[in-house]
């Protein structure tokens, strides 16, 4: 998070941001590398070359590190328009153009698995292998999103709200939001919650909610929405979008001597369902009205949590019937 605030003062944010779909958070490459740089310098030095874990993969695989755009678009060192490793940040950074991963051509695959993979697995060494696409993207085909009139709205661990569009990226984007691609002809725009399923397990934990699933369902519908009079910033791992605020923290306001464990729970889930209500009210400018589909597995799980985001975010929430999209 430290670095954050040394790329503000070497970038317009404002200007970094729609070229290259990012803004500047410590969940993306350049803050990261920033941060080596200052506080690993030797290591950084030594470094030959910087990799996503599916980079790393196929080049052991295959010996080949050819990445996809979709996974280069992500990074946050990418140009998105041009589809090509952002030279401005890399020159700041000291990244070397051959220090990151080739990008891939449309469809292009990889074949011929390295000799002691051949060995080991001789039926995959005749397949073709197209390099990794990134999880928001895939969500959001796997979805059935994938034109500017359905939005995909996924709860797992965390959480996001994205479109996916053939076209060019946005030129002007809004700050809430992000910019990556699924390859070169279709963008995805949305943005993403740290806290999602994963706030829900730990309250369930940590206050000790040791009801079934159905039983806890019942108890959280008999309440009325904010009844409990708390209020909840859900930031228990930091923000990504709408604020992108590198040291947010959570908080429960209002506790009294009769707050019950339960409405807390209930708090935290009203408090998701309006962050996404500000990404919605952020995608708008993007696709207007768009159809809401809903995926993950937390909220899959849960048809009130599914209602209770419907009443918040004011439109018709469709499930996804892919169990894992």
């Amino acid at each position: 998070a430290d670095a954050i605030t040394e790329l503000r003062s070497k970038f317009d944010e404002s200007e970094a941001h729609p070229r290259t779909g990012a803004r500047f958070h410590p969940s993306y490459w350049p803050a990261k590398l920033l941060w080596l740089r200052s506080n690993r310098g030797e290591l950084f030095r030594k470094a030959g070359r910087w990799l996503s874990f599916s980079d790393y993969l196929f080049l052991q695989l295959f010996g080949d590190a050819t990445t996809s755009v979709s996974m280069a678009s992500a990074t946050g060192l990418f140009d998105q328009s041009k589809c090509e490793w952002d030279r401005e940040l890399m020159e700041t950074l000291g990244i070397a153009a051959e220090q990151l991963p080739p990008i891939g051509s449309s469809g292009q695959t990889v074949q011929r698995l390295r000799e002691e993979y051949e060995l080991r697995w001789p039926l995959l060494d005749r397949a073709a292998w197209f390099p990794a696409i990134g999880d928001g993207a895939a969500n959001n085909i796997g979805a059935g999103c994938v034109d500017s009139t359905r939005a995909s709205l996924m709860i797992g661990t965390s959480g996001a709200m994205r479109v996916l569009f053939a076209g060019s990226p946005p030129q002007s984007l809004p700050r809430e939001l992000f910019c990556y691609r699924a390859d070169r002809e279709r963008v995805v725009v949305g943005g993403a919650l740290s806290d999602g399923g994963g706030l829900h397990a730990w309250m369930k934990d940590t206050l000790l909610l040791n009801y079934a699933d159905d039983e806890m369902e019942t108890s959280l519908a008999l309440m009325e929405p904010d009844a409990h009079g708390l209020t909840v910033l859900p930031f228990w791992s930091g923000e990504r979008a709408t604020g992108w605020s590198a040291s947010a923290r959570g908080a429960i306001i209002g506790l009294t001597a009769s707050t019950k464990p339960i409405e807390i729970l209930r708090a935290a889930m009203e408090a998701v369902c309006y962050r996404f209500a500000l990404l919605a009210r952020a995608l708008d400018t993007v696709a207007p009205n768009a159809i809401v589909v809903a995926s993950g597995n937390a909220l899959l799980a849960s048809r009130l949590w599914t209602q209770m985001l419907a009443d918040v975010i004011g439109r018709r929430i469709e499930l996804s019937r892919t169990r894992e999209a």
